[in-house]
């Protein structure tokens, strides 16, 4: 079955930094064209998720079909948002596999940011063609002559070429579109051909069970027909293929070159798997599409059961995350102190946060989540290299030579004026110098290597705090390199405690270790006897902390009299005390988990 000529489609996304308008601009789109009413215009038509809404970020990529009209001629326009956070460019990377072209949105008053450069890198490697947007021309602090000429230095595309934009008020909306149906090529591929089409995105009904996102590169998906998944090779037949206008819209088929969902009664959530492809079962294709590169984890954390949720319960929302969220890994584990649970793999801090947030909210399990960690490698004395992402996974150190920790290459986007203070700061985590490369006269890309380990915790913090706000970064997985690293374990009452353990540069051990002991110290409560805590490498002790005991007030209401009578008490107080000590088991909050991580480096 035909459907639109491939001349009058066009498929692109909008990427950008975070918080430079994207949403909102997407908003403004459908306005323009009609797919909503200005009676149902709101702020992030497209972030659907609360959590979305709160934090005013875009976690998921969506898709919408819009209809526009140019010269006399209707053209179909397939948007497919995109979230702007480092932590989710697996997300953008797989919105953007389904498109042609993309707008590049890059805010007037902030310049060309991190991300920026980041998407508009990957949007080029993939072949789109970009068209730049300034947008928020309107704001009092708003330079678009200069933020163009920033465009036209990153991408070398002319200053003019820039569509200028205020995604609030409406300016320039027109031109946009314009811009996308004259600039933006249409797909190719033909309604004829073996059915190839490529799921860049699945969610899961409660009642209708996996609903997938498609695009169409070849041939047609059609109501009714049978399809096999190329890569499990199960065959299901087609209940319903829609579009979104924002809202589902049923047709009867999608085309070479469309974009829209497809139903086909799929109850295991096993079976759909983001990147496979799907064909027609009567007419395969030769070959599946290149699909995805696998995401890579470069952040692991135990999840364990709460109080109020079990295992299973933990287990089934997770797999239906995992369909929603391909960026997510997990396997189970097993913990003295915490029973069973699940590593979990992440692309960053924001995601687990993210993660974390979503099972808690839509599918009602409670979460205890151990310190976030990053993935080593160790080469044993074998010559074997095992790759471990838990500091209790770590072998006995005569068993192993060394130590390899993930490094990244950081691009840092800061004001001229603050690049003193972020070079204390580099230094400081160890980072080696790239290069410097001047924006503007005064915006700068510094480019540094960073052990992964000393970014993911509080370096985002601290750049915002030394560039007063304006600093931008992006980071990119370069490889492993040998260092100095130890594990420091953590003994709580003389007992070490696997999930509170962790690997640190040899020279920054003890200052980590007495910032844990500080954290846990605040967050363990007192018993009726002292609780020692103690860092150590190995069996040499580095740091030590106390939780005072409770003491009984024994002599209250003593007074006057003979001063050995108070004293003949205490110390019967503290024989009672010893025995306490000998048999006491210490009660350790979820909190004091998360201690390994506020500790700092």
């Amino acid at each position: 079955m035909r459907g639109m000529d491939q001349a009058f489609i066009r498929n692109f996304s909008i990427i950008a930094h975070i918080d430079h308008g994207k949403s909102t601009l997407a908003d403004r789109l459908l306005l323009r064209t009609g797919a909503i009413s200005r009676r149902e215009f709101r702020d992030q038509i497209l972030d659907t998720m609360d959590l979305e809404r709160e934090r005013g970020i875009t976690i998921k990529a969506s898709a919408v079909t819009i209809a526009y009209e140019h010269q006399g001629r209707t053209y179909m326009l397939n948007l497919i948002d995109t979230p702007g956070h480092v932590d989710f460019h697996y997300e953008v990377s797989r919105a953007l596999a389904a498109c042609e072209g993309a707008l590049l949105v890059v805010d007037a008053s902030q310049g060309v940011e991190a991300q920026t450069v980041a998407n508009a890198y990957l949007a080029r490697r993939g072949g789109l063609k970009l068209v730049p947007v300034i947008n928020k021309i309107d704001l009092p602090a708003a330079r678009p002559e200069d933020t163009a000429m920033q465009v036209e230095h990153l991408l070398g595309t002319a200053a003019e070429d820039c569509v200028f934009a205020s995604a609030k008020s409406g300016a320039g909306t027109e031109e946009i579109l314009r811009a996308i149906v004259e600039q933006l090529p249409p797909p190719k591929g033909s309604p004829d051909a073996p059915t190839q089409a490529l799921i860049f995105d699945s969610t899961y009904d409660e009642h209708r069970g996996v609903i997938v996102y498609v695009r169409v590169f070849e041939g047609c998906v059609t109501t009714g027909e049978k399809i096999r998944m190329m890569g499990t090779g199960d065959v299901y037949q087609v209940l319903e293929v829609g579009k979104f206008r924002p809202k589902p819209e049923v047709v009867g088929s999608l085309s070479a070159g469309e974009v829209g969902y497809v139903f086909a009664n799929i109850r295991s959530v096993a079976a759909v798997h983001v990147g496979d492809t799907i064909t027609s079962a009567a007419r395969p294709a030769a070959a599946a599409l290149p699909g995805y590169r696998p995401p890579l984890h470069m952040v692991f954390s135990d999840f364990y059961p709460g109080p109020s949720t079990e295992f299973r319960e933990l287990r089934s929302a997770l797999e239906k995350l995992q369909l929603n969220d391909a960026a997510l890994m997990f396997q189970p584990i097993n913990s003295e102190a915490l029973g069973f649970g699940f590593r979990c793999g992440f692309l960053g801090l924001l995601h687990m946060d993210i993660v974390q947030e979503r099972l808690e909210r839509e599918y009602d399990v409670e979460v205890v989540q151990t310190a976030p960690t990053v993935p080593y490698q160790v080469l044993m004395k074998t010559g074997e290299v095992v790759e471990m992402d838990s500091a209790g996974e770590l072998p006995d150190p005569s068993r192993f030579n060394e130590i390899r920790e993930p490094l990244v290459r950081v691009d840092l986007i800061v004001p001229a004026d603050s690049i003193g203070a972020i070079m204390a700061l580099a230094e400081d985590r160890r980072a080696t110098f790239g290069k410097t490369e001047y924006l503007s006269a005064d915006r700068a890309i510094l480019t540094y290597e960073f052990p992964l380990a000393e970014v993911i915790y509080d370096f985002y913090d601290k750049l915002k705090s030394a560039t007063h706000g304006y600093g931008t970064m992006d980071y990119e997985v370069v490889g492993f390199r040998t260092e100095d690293l130890v594990k420091i374990d953590i003994l709580v009452h003389g007992q070490p405690v696997e999930a509170l353990s962790f690997i640190a540069h040899r020279t920054k051990a003890e200052g980590r270790g007495r910032a844990v002991l500080r954290r846990l110290r605040k967050e363990i409560p007192r018993h009726q006897f002292e609780v020692p805590l103690q860092a150590a490498i190995g069996s040499r002790v580095i740091a030590r902390e106390t939780v005072k005991a409770y003491r009984k007030d024994i002599i209250e209401g003593m007074s006057g009299g003979d001063v050995t009578r108070k004293q003949k008490l205490l110390k019967k107080q503290k024989r009672g005390k010893k025995r306490m000590k000998m048999v006491g088991n210490i009660e350790i909050p979820q909190k004091a988990f998360m201690a390994v991580l506020e500790g700092g480096s």
